[in-house]
C-alpha cells in the first residue's frame, strides 16, 4: 500500500472479535439451556413482547433481527469500505485472492445444498451455507497464535468481509418480500442526500446517522430487508487513505465494541433457542440437514481452496505472505463456521418452525465441526507453506 494506513483500527477490531467470539459461545450455551428447560415458554413470550409506538411498534425479536442487526451490517459495511480504500482489498492484486476465494466459498456450498434439496419444500434455503461468521472464525484463528502466519489472519478477515457482502446481496435480491416502491423511492432520495453530504465534504457523523435512521425506516417498509440500510449508510460515510482517523474509522471504532459485546451475543441468545428433540437427529440426514452440513463444511473447504488454487495458477493472484496450500485448506474449513449469519438467512428462508429448528441444529453442528477440525488441522500440521 502506497499510503500510510491506520493499522491500529484493525488490531483493535481483531482483539475485540476474538473476545466477542467467546461471549457468543456463552450466549449460545445459555440460549440452548433456556430452550430445553421450563423457562422456554417465558423466554418466547418475552421475545414476542411488543415494544414501540405507532408505525414503529415491533416485537423484541423483530427489534433484534431488524434493527440491531442493521447496526451489525453497518459495521460490516464500514469494514468493507475501509478494506476497499486502504486495506486488503485496496488494489486488484491484493483483492483478487480473498474475493475469488470468497466467491468459491459461496458458490460451491449453494450448489451442494441446491442439488441435495432440488424439488423439496426446503429448496429455498440454498443461501444458508454460503455465509461465514467473522467473529467465530477470527476467534478460532486467534487461538492458533504462531501456528499460522499473520497474513493468514488478515486474509481470513478480508475473505469473511467479502463473504458478508455476498450474503448481504443474496438477502437483498432473493430473501425479500413484496416491494413497496414508494418507500424505496424515499430511501433512494435519502441515499442521494447522504451521497451529496459526502461529496461536499461534510465530516460530522450526526449528519449521516440521523438520515440513516430514516433510511432504515424506509427500507424496512419497502419490503427489502431492513439490515441492508446499514450497508448502504456505511458506504456514504467519509474516509481517507492517511493515518489520520477518518469519520469512518471513528464510527467503526465506536461500533466494534457494542456490536461484538452486545448486539451479536443478544442475536445469538434470541435466535439459537433450539429445543432438542429426537427428530432433529433424523433431520441431520434429511436433505435440509445434509445440505447445510455438507455445504458449510465440505463446500466451504472445497470452494475456498479450489478457487484460490485456480486464481494462483492462472496468475490472477498470489498466496498471502508466508502461507501455503495447507494453510488455505485449513482456512477453508474455518470458513465453514456459518453460525450467526447462516441462522439469520435461515430465519428469512423458512416460515415453518420445524424447518427453522432443523436448520439451526444443522448450522450449529456444521459450525462446530468446521471450527474444531479447522483448528485441529492447522494446529497439528503446523505447516510453513
Amino acid at each position: 500500500m502506497a499510503k500510510t494506513i491506520n493499522l491500529e483500527i484493525f488490531k483493535r477490531f481483531f482483539r475485540t472479535e476474538q473476545t466477542g467470539g467467546v461471549l457468543l459461545l456463552i450466549c449460545v450455551a445459555i440460549s440452548l439451556l433456556i430452550a430445553n428447560t421450563s423457562a422456554k415458554d417465558s423466554f418466547i413470550r418475552f421475545l414476542e413482547t411488543q415494544v414501540g409506538f405507532g408505525p414503529v411498534n415491533y416485537s423484541i425479536l423483530a427489534w433484534i433481527n431488524d434493527a440491531l442487526m442493521a447496526i451489525f451490517f453497518l459495521l460490516v459495511g464500514l469494514e468493507i469500505k475501509r478494506e476497499l480504500i486502504e486495506g486488503e482489498l485496496s488494489s486488484v492484486k491484493s483483492a483478487a485472492l480473498p474475493v475469488i476465494a470468497a466467491l468459491g466459498g459461496m458458490l460451491v456450498p449453494a450448489v451442494i445444498y441446491s442439488l441435495l434439496n432440488k424439488g423439496t419444500e426446503t429448496a429455498g434455503g440454498w443461501g444458508i451455507p454460503m455465509a461465514t461468521d467473522i467473529a467465530f472464525a477470527l476467534a478460532i484463528m486467534a487461538m492458533l497464535g504462531k501456528n499460522v502466519p499473520p497474513s493468514l489472519k488478515i486474509f481470513l478477515a478480508a475473505l469473511a468481509i467479502v463473504d458478508d457482502l455476498g450474503a448481504i446481496l443474496v438477502i437483498a435480491i432473493f430473501y425479500t418480500s413484496q416491494i413497496h416502491f414508494e418507500y424505496l423511492a424515499m430511501a433512494a432520495g435519502i441515499l442521494l442526500l447522504l451521497g451529496l453530504l459526502n461529496y461536499f465534504g461534510v465530516k460530522r457523523l450526526v449528519f449521516y446517522l440521523i438520515p440513516g435512521v430514516l433510511l432504515w425506516y424506509c427500507i424496512h417498509h419497502s419490503g427489502i430487508h431492513a439490515t441492508i440500510a446499514g450497508v448502504l449508510l456505511a458506504f456514504t460515510i467519509p474516509t481517507n487513505e492517511t493515518d489520520i482517523e477518518s469519520p469512518l474509522e471513528k464510527l467503526e471504532h465506536a461500533l466494534t465494541t457494542p456490536v461484538n459485546y452486545l448486539i451479536m451475543p443478544v442475536f445469538a441468545l434470541a435466535n439459537t433457542n433450539i429445543t432438542f428433540q429426537k427428530e432433529m437427529l433424523t433431520g441431520l440426514v434429511s436433505p435440509l440437514g445434509l445440505g447445510i452440513i455438507i455445504g458449510l463444511f465440505a463446500g466451504k473447504t472445497i470452494g475456498v481452496s479450489l478457487f484460490s488454487w485456480l486464481a494462483v495458477k492462472l496468475k490472477w493472484a498470489e498466496l498471502p505472505t508466508g502461507a501455503g496450500w495447507k494453510h488455505l485448506l485449513g482456512l477453508g474449513m474455518l470458513a465453514g463456521i456459518g453460525f450467526t449469519m447462516s441462522i439469520f438467512i435461515a430465519l428469512l428462508s423458512f416460515n415453518e418452525a420445524t424447518h427453522i429448528a432443523e436448520a439451526k441444529f444443522a448450522i450449529l453442528t456444521a459450525s462446530v465441526l468446521s471450527g474444531v477440525l479447522g483448528y485441529v488441522f492447522l494446529r497439528v500440521m503446523k505447516v510453513k507453506g
